[in-house]
């Protein structure tokens, strides 16, 4: 989404806000929730727009449906297989940035930033004990070293939970496994934090360990809820550390690496402006970015980031809304700012992208089932188009019917609805 995302082998996040974001191979930047994206996309059932396109198709009661297609995600900003192939023509990461983000200029952005883990189900904050860990109370703000000796026995876990008195409670037991009581360290005035200096703490998850560099606190999502979230606070850098390698392989070009570093670090900046919740401003998803922690760190992406410390793109002197996605194929589409812009794009189509060109063969039960109004499908008509590259550009709406009647839908809907890599397609309807 940025976002958007290249999944190596991601965030796609989709960066960037309907990021696409998350795949290995493909871009992990959905940006946006599916669900609420589907609803948005549909855009009518009855009447078509008054603007039609040209391009429709006739639906056999038994048919075989081929859809060609350019590009991965949504296309706006950087194409992540766009910025492989500048980087191979010797373009820098600063001229990949320029091309991709047009009339945006360089800047320094650093701090922090907050991260709910969505892995941490639980209402409790659970890690496992290492040397230098801390708590500290936010009521107070007293940071304490945790004991590795308590009464002669070893903790192997540390728990952060509120207790039935409403008080934060900091407890400990010996048994690392999924048995075992706690036992009362102490409680604390305000909410519980657990760090080790900038080491990494391992967090215990319901689906198993994750180690994050910073802070871990837990949070409760409302004013006088019971329920707490585990949120990762953590300087910018840090985090994209966990961010780089899961929205663009580390492995690729370093001045693609690069630039993926300056977008992603940019659409954090853009995107804690504005706080996704009181308690934290970024999900760990594709429809922020996708972040993995300390796992998720590799070399050649951490190398990126050292070599763009603090750079983001800038417009009207605030961080840019740095989308990106796996592929343009061909042409980016316009977005939500004026440095969105749709334009050819030269650098997409190279030998190691997969998504410039696709097809896949469906049949119409498929689409079928995916829109059930239109019960047994006899047409399909494209109604409007972007404009842009070959067949008129991506599908701005289609307009299906059928015996139960006719449904008109954009394009995204179609895409996630039969699950297309991007709305810039085209059919070829055959019996079978």
């Amino acid at each position: 989404m940025g976002a958007g995302v290249v999944t190596p082998a991601t965030s796609f996040p989709l960066v960037g806000v309907f990021r696409e974001s998350s795949m290995r191979a493909a871009p992990l930047c959905l940006r946006a929730a599916l669900l609420p994206a589907l609803a948005l996309a549909l855009v009518s059932v009855g009447a078509p727009p008054a603007v039609a396109a040209k391009d429709s198709w006739k639906v056999p009661a038994k048919a075989s449906i081929t859809v060609r297609g350019h590009g991965f995600g949504h296309g706006h900003g950087m194409s992540q297989h766009g910025a492989e192939g500048a980087a191979r023509r010797g373009l820098s990461a600063a001229k990949i940035l320029d091309f991709y983000y047009p009339g945006t200029t360089a800047g320094k952005r650093g701090g922090r930033v907050s991260v709910l883990i969505s892995a941490d189900t639980t209402d409790d904050l659970v890690v496992r004990s290492r040397d230098g860990l801390r708590v500290r109370d936010l009521g107070s703000g007293a940071t304490t070293r945790l004991p590795t000796k308590v009464g002669g026995r070893t903790p192997a876990l540390w728990r952060v939970r509120q207790n039935h008195r409403d008080r934060t409670r900091v407890s400990w037991r010996t048994s690392a496994g999924g048995k075992g009581s706690w036992t009362k360290w102490r409680d604390l005035k305000g909410h519980g934090e657990l760090s080790a200096g900038n080491a990494p703490v391992t967090l215990v998850t319901p689906s198993g360990d994750r180690a994050y560099r910073g802070r871990l606190r837990a949070l409760p999502p409302s004013a006088g809820s019971k329920a707490r979230d585990t949120v990762n606070k953590l300087r910018l850098d840090d985090y994209l550390r966990g961010v780089v390698p899961l929205e663009i392989p580390a492995s690729w070009s370093p001045a693609a690496v690069r630039a993926q570093a300056v977008a992603a670090r940019s659409y954090a900046v853009f995107e804690r402006r504005t706080p996704r919740a009181a308690h934290y401003q970024l999900c760990d998803t594709s429809s922020c970015q996708v972040y993995g922690g300390v796992r998720a760190e590799q070399p050649g992406s951490d190398a990126a980031v050292r070599a763009t410390a603090k750079q983001v793109r800038l417009a009207d002197g605030q961080a840019a809304f740095t989308q990106f996605s796996s592929s343009s194929g061909g042409w980016t589409a316009a977005g939500s700012r004026r440095y969105l812009r749709a334009q050819p794009d030269p650098y997409d189509d190279w030998a190691g992208n997969p998504h410039h060109d696709w097809s896949v063969t469906l049949t119409d039960a498929r689409l079928e089932s995916a829109f059930p109004a239109v019960g047994d499908l006899r047409s399909i008509k494209v109604l409007d188009r972007d404009g842009n590259g070959q067949w008129g550009g991506r599908v701005r709406s289609v307009r299906l019917a059928g015996t139960r009647g006719t449904v008109t839908v954009s394009g995204d809907a179609l895409r996630f609805g039969l699950g297309l890599k991007s709305p810039w397609v085209t059919f070829r309807v055959r019996s079978r």
